[in-house]
């Protein structure tokens, strides 16, 4: 459903209609319980489609009775980086996929009765309910059921579940041919060299279930991919989303700033409202939404902007006005950076991780916060900026810690690409040792002025900030 979009509440009263809408998912049998709903979603502007769909009211389900286990995975944002990148470098064909209507397509393992539909009861059988023979929207397993029905289904066609990512699927063919599934709910990327093979991939999976086609990928996730096949490059951007998250705080015409946070700025919990009538003031600022809009540009393509994001969100349950201006401040950073966008490609396909501490940054616990990143074809493919769980006593123990996170997801990246067939994939680890006796890793010691990571720990100034972003492989489109 688009940005755009809004939602109508429609009492539907033709059992035609309604039969069609649902294909038939329902039998009647029983005494009355549950309740139905149905909405139909157009655009504001234009009326490109109308869609109808039938919603349970999931809320009124009981564990144990109605629904088990509703815990259904997507495919982590690591690992889609990291195709892209594979993408770019080895000249793969990449396409996209949409299912229709994908949470209809679950098998229900519970037995789960509704309220027949307004409109759609018979006559003489107005007390009976409906008994679900297929799960519907609303229902609080249907995405676990729908992802169980996607995963028997790509498995019996002889793809193997990645360990390390339980959304990515492998197969590999003869003549080094492969193909890469990532799912994202009912969103597909489907990478591989060889078109015929993918486009085969796409027919079976349209035989099993009504797709929509997208064709070459171009946008996932609300990221956009501009791919320049000749030079084997492809941009990752958030252009468009980032100028419009502006627009409600009217930062739109703001003016720009070098970096997000001043550098040795510190934020403490001294700077949150002391009175009834500050916290009232603070109440009309936007503060959530506004960390909400960040944080996703943060963990989709702006590695840039992790520390300084890290350090505003701490607050967000009783924020300042020091703290709004410092969002603020952000937004301002955003407004002359929208353009920048991560870059993978070139003939280079090494990993390359850097981790850094900042030694009991925070004011209010003392706590040292752990920042690392990790590139792979000239570009950021992970990285996380957050305070470490525990109070470190040392310099020397703060890094340590920093190093054991950073070296977990070393070597979880490491076992994606061999489960991905990159087989002789290197690995450099700056500033770990832990793993140098297995020699999983490569450790080089190296000065603070060419660790990446410098940025996710604390705020630095403009020269060494610029230097950093670009070599996380954020470029201007």
């Amino acid at each position: 459903m688009g940005a755009d979009e809004i939602y109508y509440w429609l009492n539907i009263t033709t059992p035609d209609f309604l039969d069609e809408v649902v294909r038939k998912p329902t039998v009647l049998i029983g005494n009355y319980v549950g309740s139905l709903a149905c909405v139909i979603a157009a655009p504001v502007h234009h009326v490109e489609r109308y869609r109808v769909r039938l919603v349970v009211k999931g809320y009124a389900q009981k564990e144990g009775i109605d629904f088990n286990e509703i815990f259904s995975p997507v495919v982590r944002l690591t690992t889609v980086r990291i195709v892209l990148a594979m993408y770019a470098t080895f000249d793969l064909h990449l396409e996209q996929l949409d299912v229709k209507t994908a949470f209809l397509h679950g098998e229900l393992e519970e037995e789960i009765y509704m309220l027949q539909p307004e409109g759609f009861a018979e006559t003489g059988k107005e007390n009976l309910v409906c008994r679900l023979n297929k799960s519907l929207y609303g229902l609080k397993q249907a995405p676990r059921c729908w992802y169980k029905r996607f995963d028997s289904f790509i498995m019996s066609l002889g793809y193997n579940k990645l360990s390390s990512d339980h959304c990515a699927y492998y197969k590999r063919f003869e003549d080094n041919d492969f193909i890469i599934l990532l799912l994202y709910v009912d969103d597909m990327l489907v990478a591989g060299p060889n078109k015929d093979q993918v486009q085969e991939l796409k027919a079976q999976l349209a035989r099993e279930f009504e797709m929509k086609d997208l064709g070459p990928a171009n946008k996932i996730l609300g990221m956009q991919i501009h791919r320049d096949r000749n030079n084997r490059k492809i941009w990752l951007s958030q252009k468009n989303y980032l100028k419009k998250i502006l627009r409600p705080f009217n930062m739109q015409d703001c003016k720009s700033i070098s970096t997000p946070l001043p550098i040795n700025f510190k934020l403490s919990s001294s700077m949150c409202p002391s009175n009834e009538a500050e916290r009232k003031e603070m109440s009309r600022v936007p503060y959530a939404s506004a960390m909400g809009s960040l944080m996703f540009a943060m963990i989709c393509t702006r590695p840039d902007i992790a520390q300084a994001v890290g350090a505003v969100s701490r607050y967000m349950a009783n924020p300042g006005g020091e703290h709004w201006i410092s969002v603020k401040r952000i937004l301002r950073y955003i407004r002359g950076t929208s353009d920048v966008a991560l870059c993978y490609g070139g003939s280079e396909f090494t990993v390359r991780g850097y981790v850094d501490s900042d030694f009991a940054g925070d004011l209010d616990k003392r706590k040292s916060t752990t920042g690392y990143v990790f590139t792979l074809a000239g570009a950021a493919v992970s990285w996380i900026s957050k305070l470490q769980t525990v109070v470190a006593l040392s310099t020397t123990e703060a890094e340590y810690m920093a190093a054991t996170q950073a070296c977990k997801e070393a070597i979880w990246i490491q076992r994606l690409l061999e489960e991905l067939g990159t087989k002789h994939i290197g690995v450099q680890y700056h500033f770990v040792r832990e793993v140098v006796e297995d020699e999983n890793v490569d450790l080089q010691k190296i000065h603070t002025k060419e660790n990446l990571a410098d940025v996710l720990t604390k705020p630095i100034n403009v020269d060494k900030f610029i230097w950093s972003r670009s070599s996380c492989g954020l470029a201007e489109t």
